[in-house]
C-alpha cells in the first residue's frame, strides 16, 4: 500500500509502522486475556485452584485428559492422584488418551509413565511436568 503525503505534512512512514505495530500487539494482548472455563465446564479461571473434576471421573490405573487446562490427571493406585502437563515433551502435541498405565500421544508415538510422567516409549526424551493438585472432598483441582 503506498501513502502519499504532501511535503512536510504527515506521519513519517517509521511512525506510521509504528503505529500499525502498536495497534498490532495491543489485539494480541487482549486476545490472550481470557478466562478459560475448562473442558468440563467446572473451571474457574485457568492456572492454580482451577477445579478440573471429581475423583470420580479418574478410572483406577488410567487418567482423564482435561484438554483446556492441557493438564492430564492420572489414578495409579485407588485414592493416588498425580497430575502432569497434556503437552508432549516431543514436538508440543497435546497427548491423545490414557491407557495401559501410560499417558499416549498419538503424533509420533511417545508414551509416559502415569505414575510420575517419566518417558516408557521414545520419541520423546524428557518426562511429562509434574503439578500439583488439591483433592479434597472428592474434587480435583491445581493446587
Amino acid at each position: 500500500m503506498t501513502v502519499l503525503h504532501p511535503s512536510g505534512s504527515g506521519a513519517s512512514r517509521r511512525t506510521f509502522v509504528a503505529a500499525a505495530g502498536a495497534s498490532g500487539l495491543a489485539a494480541l494482548l487482549a486476545a490472550c486475556g481470557g478466562s478459560s472455563s475448562g473442558s468440563s465446564g467446572k473451571g474457574s479461571s485457568g492456572g492454580h485452584g482451577t477445579i478440573l473434576g471429581s475423583t470420580a471421573d479418574i478410572p483406577e490405573g488410567g487418567g482423564k485428559i482435561f484438554t483446556d487446562e492441557k493438564v492430564v490427571v492420572t489414578q495409579p493406585s485407588k485414592g493416588e492422584f498425580k497430575a502432569f502437563t497434556s503437552v508432549c515433551t516431543h514436538a508440543g502435541c497435546q497427548v491423545a488418551g490414557v491407557s495401559g498405565g501410560t499417558i499416549n500421544c498419538a503424533c509420533h508415538g511417545s508414551k509416559f509413565s502415569i505414575e510420575d510422567g517419566s518417558v516408557k516409549h521414545a520419541p520423546a526424551t524428557s518426562p511429562l511436568e509434574e503439578l500439583k493438585l488439591d483433592v479434597t472432598g472428592g474434587k480435583i483441582k491445581l493446587a
